[in-house]
């Protein structure tokens, strides 16, 4: 059985794809074999893995309206073992086409069914910044959700209106969907803010906040631009360091969650 992880938080501009990206890029330099879904419209993790967009045949657009089986629209990267289920902007008109579709909130999880997808270890669904049918889908669709949080109070405040809908997630869709954790990003050690986002999000969950933080690194924010993961990019930059060892961290709390 796949390891089927969302990573989502509604707030943009926390290192959601990055984080997508590089945990199922070190994985899969491992030796696992991974699947990353791109669930978000801006495509950026089909284009931070180096695809052109304007190139694709089949996207995740085209699995969700039922015009392709999954098999047929995941693509190889570059690199061993990885996997990518890529997306283009029009993945936006899903929402409105989802919307008067019965099971709408399963049409994911219902392609994530297929029999072929038992051969990856890993499937990682990177979900839109926002709580719209996308994200519902991505939810369903997953046994663990990943939240990646920046270290500032504004990252804060949105947490609780995606936990209230993993809540509702929980309640009425999917009672099996467990929080993996939440990873703090961009952390700054220089300033006392970073720190005090930190105590508070322990105050809040505990144990389930990795010790693992990514620090803020010019070389993380560069790599998507030239299509590759950090350890392509620069492996020996702090960011590489940084999510080498999350990757480990996730690995570990998976393996004891199973």
């Amino acid at each position: 059985m796949s390891h089927i992880i969302a990573v989502a938080n509604q707030k943009g501009g926390v290192g959601k794809t990055t984080t997508a990206i590089n945990i199922a890029a070190y994985l899969s330099k491992m030796g696992k074999h991974v699947l990353l879904i791109d669930l978000d419209p801006q495509g950026n993790s089909t284009s931070g893995l180096g695809i052109d967009k304007d190139s694709l045949n089949y996207t995740t657009y085209d699995v969700l309206m039922g015009s392709v089986v999954i098999e047929q629209a995941i693509i190889k990267s570059d690199y061993a073992n990885l996997d990518i289920l890529p997306t283009s902007p029009v993945l936006a008109a899903a929402e409105v086409e989802l919307a008067h579709r019965p099971k709408r909130e399963f049409v994911l999880k219902s392609s994530l069914l297929s029999a072929a997808l038992g051969k990856y270890d890993y499937i990682f669904i990177d979900c839109p910044p926002s709580l719209g049918l996308l994200t519902i889908n991505g939810l369903v669709g997953s046994g663990m959700l990943l939240i990646p949080a920046q270290a500032e109070y504004y990252a804060l405040e949105g947490l609780g209106q995606l936990l209230n809908t993993v809540k509702r997630v929980r309640a009425a869709l999917n009672p099996h969907l467990k929080l993996l954790g939440v990873v703090v990003t961009m952390f700054d050690s220089r300033t006392s803010l970073s720190g005090a986002v930190i105590k508070e999000l322990e105050k809040h969950f505990g144990d389930l906040v990795f010790d693992t933080t990514i620090p803020r690194n010019i070389r993380l924010a560069e790599a998507p631009s030239h299509g590759k993961p950090i350890f392509a990019y620069d492996r020996f930059c702090r960011g590489a360091f940084a999510y080498k060892k999350l990757t480990r961290e996730v690995s570990s709390r998976v393996e004891r969650a199973k």
